[in-house]
C-alpha cells in the first residue's frame, strides 16, 4: 500500500470546518479544537495509519488501546459482512438468543479463567461497569443483605465516562462534572510507587503491602457487612500504565476473601492478549468473581463489551431466580459477537498471547530499559505490550517539571509531528501497540520515540525548564 492518501472528496480543511460545525467530540475543548483543526484520519493498514494530508503514522495505542489484531483483518471484514447479511439484527430481549450470542459466549468461556462460565453482553466497558455495580447489588440483596451496596475503587482509575463508570473511576477532573461520584462509591489510593511509595523509601514489594492494605482500611471504615464489592485495572491504564508490584494484587484478593467481598478486575484494556496472557488477572496473580471486557474483544472493529459472571455470583443470579431488570438494546448484537468470534479465533490461531509473552513483550521490555537511561526519562516501566516513560526535570533527583510546563503534552505534540502515537498522561508517555506488531517495527517506533525525547529535551533546554 503507497503512504499516499485515497482520493478526498473534500480537502482536509473542509473536514475540518464540517467537523467544528457539527461534531462535539470526547473529552474535548470544543471551542480550542475549532480554532486548531481536527487530525482527519482517513484510512489504516497492520499498525499504521494515514491521514488526510498523507502522513504515515506508527500507532503505537492501537486506537485507543482497542486494536489488538492491526488494521484491515480481512477475516474480521468478512465476519461482519456475512452477518449482516443473515441476520444484521435482533435482540436479546424477549427469551431469545442469536448463533453469534451464544458461539462467543461458549469461546469467552474457554479463554477465561475456570471460574467463568457465564457472560453478560453490553455495548462498551462504560455499559460493561454500569452492569458491574447493578450486579453486585442484586447479587447482595437475593442473598438477604441488601446493606451491602458500597463499591470501592481507586484514585486515578478509569472505569468509563458514564454516570455509574465515572462515578466507579477515581479521576477528580471528572468528578467536578455532572455531581459525580454517585453515592455507594468510594476511592482509595492508587499502586503508584513512584508518587508514594519512592518517597518514602519503600521497596516495590513493600509498598505493593501498603497499597493494598489501604483496601482492607477502608474496608474496615465503611464496615464489612456495608461493602459490595472492590473494582480495579490489573494496569491502570489511562491512568497512566501504572504497573502495581507483584505483592500488591495477591494480597488484595487475600483482603476481599477475609471480608467476602467480591473482586471485579476491570480488563477493557488489559484482556485479549495486551499483558502477555489471556487475562490481566492471571499476570497479576489473582483470580476475580467478575471481569468487565470491551475494546480487544473485536480489536475495536465494531462496538462491543460485557461481563464475564463466576460461578459465585452465577449460581445466585440464576438459581435464586427473579427478574434481573437490566439490560441494553444491543446485548449480544449479532454483528458484533460474530467479529468477535473471527477475532478471538484469529487471536489464537496467530497465537498473538504467546507472540507478546515470548517475543515482543521481553523485547521491548529491553527497549524501554535502554530508553531510561535518557536524560529526560526518570523511570521506564513495561508490562507485555504496555508501557510508560516517566518525563522529570531531574534524573538524579526525580524532581518534577513544574506542572505548568505540561511537558508530556510537549512531548506528545512532537510525536505525532515525528509520525508515531504516544499518549500523555501528566508526565507519563505511554504506549500500547498492536499486538501484531514485530521486533522490526517495534525498533522503528522505539526509534521515533527517542528521538522525540531529543527533541522535547532540546525544548526544555532552550525554555529553561530544566533549571
Amino acid at each position: 500500500m503507497s503512504d499516499e492518501s485515497p482520493a478526498m472528496s473534500r480537502t482536509t480543511a473542509e473536514w475540518q470546518a464540517a467537523d467544528a460545525a457539527h461534531f462535539l467530540h470526547p473529552f474535548t475543548d470544543f471551542q480550542s479544537l475549532a480554532a486548531k483543526g481536527s487530525r482527519i484520519i482517513t484510512r489504516a493498514e497492520g499498525i499504521y495509519l494515514w491521514d488526510s494530508e498523507g502522513h504515515k503514522i506508527l500507532d503505537a495505542m492501537s486506537g485507543l488501546w482497542c486494536v489488538n489484531v492491526g488494521y484491515g483483518q480481512q477475516a474480521l471484514i468478512d465476519a461482519a459482512t456475512k452477518q449482516l447479511e443473515t441476520l444484521p439484527f435482533y435482540n436479546a430481549f424477549f427469551q431469545t438468543a442469536t448463533p453469534p450470542a451464544i458461539e462467543l459466549a461458549e469461546l469467552l468461556a474457554e479463554v477465561t479463567p475456570p471460574q467463568f462460565e457465564h457472560v453478560f453482553f453490553s455495548g462498551s466497558g462504560s455499559e460493561g461497569n454500569d452492569t458491574v455495580v447493578r450486579m453486585v447489588r442484586r447479587y447482595w440483596d437475593l442473598l438477604g443483605q441488601p446493606e451491602r451496596q458500597i463499591i470501592i475503587s481507586r484514585k486515578n482509575a478509569y472505569h468509563g465516562s458514564t454516570m455509574a463508570g465515572a462515578s466507579l473511576g477515581g479521576m477528580s477532573g471528572m468528578h467536578v462534572q455532572g455531581g459525580l461520584p454517585i453515592p455507594g462509591i468510594v476511592h482509595i489510593e492508587q499502586p503508584y510507587w513512584w508518587e508514594l511509595g519512592r518517597p518514602q523509601g519503600l521497596t516495590r514489594e513493600a509498598f505493593g503491602l501498603q497499597a493494598a492494605g489501604w483496601l482492607e482500611e477502608m474496608i474496615l471504615d465503611m464496615g464489612p457487612e456495608n461493602v459490595a464489592a472492590f473494582i480495579g485495572e490489573p494496569i491502570q491504564g489511562a491512568g497512566g500504565v501504572i504497573i502495581p508490584a507483584t505483592t500488591y494484587w495477591p494480597e488484595v484478593q487475600r483482603i476481599c476473601n477475609q471480608y467476602g467481598v467480591l473482586l471485579v478486575s476491570d480488563e477493557v484494556i488489559c484482556g485479549f492478549g495486551r499483558t502477555g496472557h489471556w487475562w490481566g488477572c492471571e499476570t497479576l496473580g489473582f483470580q476475580p468473581d467478575l471481569m468487565t471486557f470491551a475494546k480487544g474483544v473485536t480489536s475495536g472493529y465494531v462496538p462491543l463489551g460485557g461481563v464475564m459472571v463466576g460461578q459465585r455470583v452465577a449460581d445466585v443470579l440464576i438459581q435464586q431466580g427473579g427478574e434481573f431488570n437490566h439490560g441494553y438494546t444491543y446485548s449480544g448484537h449479532p454483528v458484533a459477537c460474530a467479529v468477535a468470534l473471527a477475532n478471538i479465533r484469529l487471536i489464537r490461531s496467530l497465537k498473538l498471547v504467546e507472540h507478546v509473552h515470548d517475543d515482543v513483550g521481553p523485547y521491548l521490555a529491553e527497549a524501554f530499559r535502554q530508553l531510561a537511561g535518557h536524560p529526560l526519562v526518570g523511570d521506564a516501566e513495561t508490562c507485555g505490550l504496555m508501557g510508560a516513560l516517566l518525563l522529570v526535570k531531574d534524573k538524579l533527583s526525580g524532581e518534577a517539571f513544574d506542572e505548568s510546563v505540561g511537558i508530556g503534552m510537549v512531548c506528545r505534540s512532537h510525536c505525532f509531528n515525528q509520525g508515531v502515537i504516544m499518549r500523555a498522561v501528566g508526565d507519563r508517555m505511554i504506549i500500547a501497540p498492536p499486538l501484531v506488531i514485530t521486533r522490526n517495527q517495534i525498533d522503528d517506533m522505539v526509534a521515533l520515540i527517542r528521538r522525540c525525547l531529543d527533541l522535547t529535551l532540546a525544548d526544555a533546554q532552550r525554555e529553561g525548564w530544566l533549571r
